[in-house]
């Protein structure tokens, strides 16, 4: 049998593995990589401006495709720049496999060029991190990389390639099996615990569905539909489980938490059963811990063990995949609706409706409503602040639509980079991205690769010349001093003396064009329909839509820091 080098068999395995794209970047350790993936033509290999929007990229085509994301980057400042991707993956559950180029094995320890412990500094981000030491275990490493992705709780490993091992030539099989000992993902549901949480259900007075991320993840919408229509129980998301069921359906309530709608909060606070599914109970939803939920018991399914009884002890748990558990609590659930209780729920939707406050400028609510309404079937890639707060609050996600961001880190920057990725995996689809005005410049050298690669992402940022959400903060509870957070003020962070501040820059029009991208400005409300109008024209390169808006716009519902799930700010 012919031996060959580990860089034949590492493109060999990702074609065994199926991959159809690898978002990398080229460097010295990884350059005969580089060389082989040219001599193929069944992977694409897209090149982004930057290794950190290099992931966000992999991130979001994996959150969108239910495909493993696969990164490539070079040893030492290339590893480094994917340790915020990888944290935001990691957070946020998302399957990466990510190859970092590292100095030959002689080198490591000795501070040689571009060399860095990568999968030290990665080991509490990763779900699995390992440098290959050996030619003959590199097949059977990127095997259970995968496998270790995908399985039980998603999540990104990292595997780093000495140069001289890949140079190495060895056995050229790659192995069709995994046998991980300690590694063993229940997916499986314990039908014993099932049919007590059902039949405590069963008993509520005011039962309440709490959905995460995890049934998203899982791809488990449709079930989960099914298991609340039958039962008639009212339903209450995360933010990361917005779209488990349509947002327009009568038993959705809202999103929970921080920035959760009025009536949410008060039913979790309320119920007498709170039965959720895929979350991990952080404090953006939970407020004071030993307030959440005070009358309620709780029933818990989860993948992933360490996520029960971490944050919020739980009566019931049930470790197991949101699809597997949600199936089969479709055979035996009943028709518990409580119209009482339902009664209830529509008089705090009625007494706190969600709603912006009307004004006459441009709101990001005008915008955000216009995306429902011209968009039947979108991806909506957010980035990080107000408007990602907003979007999660106003955007309607029905089945045609799927709302992603960086939920657990709030990672600025995700936006751009993560409508790349997105846009690559589904290119029949509309990819929509809205960021605000500082996260956009965080990644925006991304029009390169947008342009490039003939991607028609429409862009929409917010611009409200602000760092929005610190300076919500800053308004409410720092007595209006907007320290650090004003995009235009330079040298002038305190203006004296009534001095003017720069224009502001960038000029967001000009630069997408200086790119080869599109560029429009909006600042009334009756420019919004035209603006999206114009930007689905154009089928070959991204829009970027900047509209001005208003730096008092603020995200309430908020609670107070400090507060239960009931200290809200209506509005001030």
């Amino acid at each position: 049998m012919k031996q060959i080098s580990g860089n034949k068999l590492l493109v060999k395995a990702l074609k065994e593995e199926g991959v159809e794209y690898i978002f990398g970047y080229p460097g010295a350790c990884t350059i005969d990589i580089s060389d082989e993936l040219y001599k193929q033509d069944d992977i694409t290999v897209i090149l982004p401006r930057h290794e950190q929007a290099l992931v966000h990229a992999a991130d979001a085509y994996a959150r969108t495709t239910g495909k493993v994301g696969v990164c490539l980057v070079t040893s030492g400042p290339g590893a480094t720049n994917l340790v915020t991707g990888l944290a935001t993956a990691n957070y946020d559950s998302v399957p990466l496999v990510c190859f970092t180029g590292q100095v030959a094995r002689h080198l490591i320890g000795n501070d040689a060029f571009q060399e860095v412990d990568i999968v030290g500094i990665t080991r509490s981000i990763t779900k699995y991190g390992v440098t290959v030491r050996n030619r003959e275990d590199l097949g059977r490493i990127i095997k259970e990389a995968f496998y270790i992705a995908r399985t039980g709780r998603p999540g990104p490993v990292l595997i780093d390639l000495p140069k001289d091992v890949m140079a190495e030539l060895g056995s050229p099989e790659y192995p069709k099996n995994v046998n991980i000992r300690g590694y063993k993902p229940n997916i499986s549901v314990h039908i014993g615990q099932l049919k007590r949480a059902l039949k405590t259900l069963a008993k509520a007075k005011k039962p309440l569905f709490l959905a995460g991320g995890g049934i998203n993840i899982s791809r488990a919408n449709d079930v989960f539909l099914e298991v609340v229509e039958k039962t008639g129980v009212p339903v209450v998301t995360t933010v990361m489980g917005r779209g488990a069921i349509p947002t327009n359906h009568p038993l959705f309530i809202g999103n929970l938490g921080m920035h959760g709608a009025y009536a949410a909060n008060m039913a979790v606070s309320n119920c007498d059963v709170l039965f959720s599914i895929g979350t991990r109970f952080n404090d953006r939803i939970t407020g004071k811990l030993h307030e959440f939920a005070p009358n309620a018991q709780i029933i818990h399914i989860d993948i992933d063990t360490a996520s029960i009884s971490r944050n919020i002890h739980v009566d019931i748990p049930i470790v197991a995949d949101a699809r597997e558990a949600l199936t089969k609590a479709s055979e035996y659930v009943e028709n518990y609706t409580s119209q009482k209780w339902l009664n209830e729920i529509s008089g705090w939707k009625q007494e706190h409706p969600l709603a912006m406050r009307p004004n006459d400028r441009l709101s990001p609510v005008d915008i955000i409503n216009e995306i429902n309404q011209q968009f039947e079937e979108a991806i909506i890639v957010t980035d990080v602040g107000q408007h990602q707060m907003l979007v999660s609050q106003y955007a309607q996600i029905t089945p045609g639509k799927q709302l992603i961001m960086s939920g657990g880190l709030g990672t600025m920057g995700y936006g751009f980079p993560g409508g790349v990725g997105a846009k690559i995996g589904n290119p029949d689809k509309p990819v929509i991205v809205i960021s605000g005005d500082g996260g956009m410049q965080m990644n925006i050298q991304e029009f390169a690769t947008a342009v490039l690669e003939e991607l028609p992402l429409i862009l929409c940022v917010f611009n409200n010349e602000y760092l929005g959400m610190v300076r919500q903060w800053q308004k409410l509870f720092y007595g209006k001093r907007y320290s650090m957070t004003n995009l235009r003020s330079g040298a002038l962070s305190r203006r004296t003396n009534g001095e003017e501040y720069p224009e502001y820059t960038p000029d967001f029009v000009k630069l997408a064009e200086s790119y080869g991208a599109k560029g429009i400005r909006v600042f009334n409300k009756t420019e919004v329909a035209a603006a999206f109008e114009e930007a689905k024209k154009n089928t070959k390169v991204p829009t970027l839509i900047e509209f001005v808006i208003d730096p008092e716009e603020m995200v309430y519902p908020m609670i107070k820091p400090g507060g239960t799930l009931e200290d809200l700010i209506m509005d001030c």
